[in-house]
């Protein structure tokens, strides 16, 4: 559901393998599949095309599904999920790999929270023209129950992405994982989306890295607050992870920014704001980040 650059990413690599698989997209990339199919550059994964694809806008004429991989933006989040419930049978699974902490729960509150996993992804994928999805980096796909442990479903499932050669993990703690995301996700795409640079120029000015391990700091104590168990030395392995990033990395709120796309502020900063409200927890570097992105929020102006 919104085969952009994660849903044409990972919706392809298992129509490549065989799987029965129907990309849901609209406008011009739903016309590119359409007509000249998918093409996936990936110097990590080797480029690969497809063709004779099944693509439609419409979720009602796909039916009943096994699983439904949940790609839109978290400000279209609402409006998909209502859209996806004809493909919602008995025992059809969604798993959401949009940025935000509170994505599966929004979800179940539309089509019943015995549907959806968690789910999060350390990938770089993004469309740069119509049927084409450039890999940049990263390949890691994390997901598991809601309410912890291993289900048979689950594994199911990561059977059929690690058969199509994704590097899926099922956790028996999924909301650790969402969290250990969202620790890094905020500070890089809060950081790089003001300051108007990639992820590598951020962190190589040590002003600028201070900021981003601040801004860790505030979301750590925000999860911790919340019972999470995050490792102690998370902010260490962000900060090592960030600093193998490809040097042309940017977070995906700078590519929407720098394109006068609509941001998901209020799925990241503003969910901070809004937590750090509800909990009486100071948290300034992230509220400077809310203020300053919530402005192109909508994106450019006509």
């Amino acid at each position: 559901m919104g085969a952009g650059g994660l849903g044409g990413f990972y919706g392809g690599r298992l129509a490549k393998a065989g799987e029965d698989v129907t990309f849901i997209a609209r406008g011009s990339q739903l016309q590119a599949l359409r007509q000249g199919g998918l093409r996936v550059k990936s110097t990590l994964i080797g480029d690969f095309e497809l063709s004779n694809l099944q693509a439609t806008e419409d979720p009602a004429s796909v039916g009943g599904v096994d699983l439904v991989l949940m790609c839109v933006k978290a400000y279209d989040l609402d409006a998909a999920s209502r859209a996806i419930a004809p493909m919602i049978a008995a025992e059809t699974v969604v798993i959401p790999v949009l940025n935000g902490v509170d994505i599966a729960e929004r979800i179940g509150a539309l089509v019943g929270i015995g549907h959806v996993l968690g789910g999060t992804t350390y990938t770089s994928a993004n469309v740069v023209e119509p049927g084409t999805i450039r890999h940049l980096g990263m390949d890691r796909l994390i997901f598991g129950e809601l309410g912890g442990g291993i289900s048979a479903r689950g594994e199911a499932i990561r059977g059929a992405f690690t058969g199509a050669g994704v590097p899926a993990e099922l956790s028996p703690d999924v909301h650790k994982e969402i969290w250990n995301k969202f620790v890094g996700l905020a500070a890089m795409s809060g950081v790089a989306s003001v300051v108007r640079l990639p992820g590598r120029m951020v962190l190589a000015d040590p002003d600028t890295r201070a900021l981003m391990v601040a801004a860790m700091g505030e979301v750590e104590e925000l999860a911790h607050r919340q019972g999470i168990d995050l490792d102690g030395d998370l902010i260490d392995k962000l900060l090592s992870a960030f600093d193998g990033l490809p040097p042309q990395y940017k977070p995906s709120m700078l590519i929407d920014l720098e394109q006068g796309r609509r941001l998901e502020v209020e799925a990241v900063q503003g969910t901070i704001a809004r937590l750090a409200a509800e909990m009486g927890v100071a948290t300034p570097v992230n509220s400077f980040l809310y203020a300053a992105l919530k402005l192109h929020a909508d994106g450019a102006s006509p």
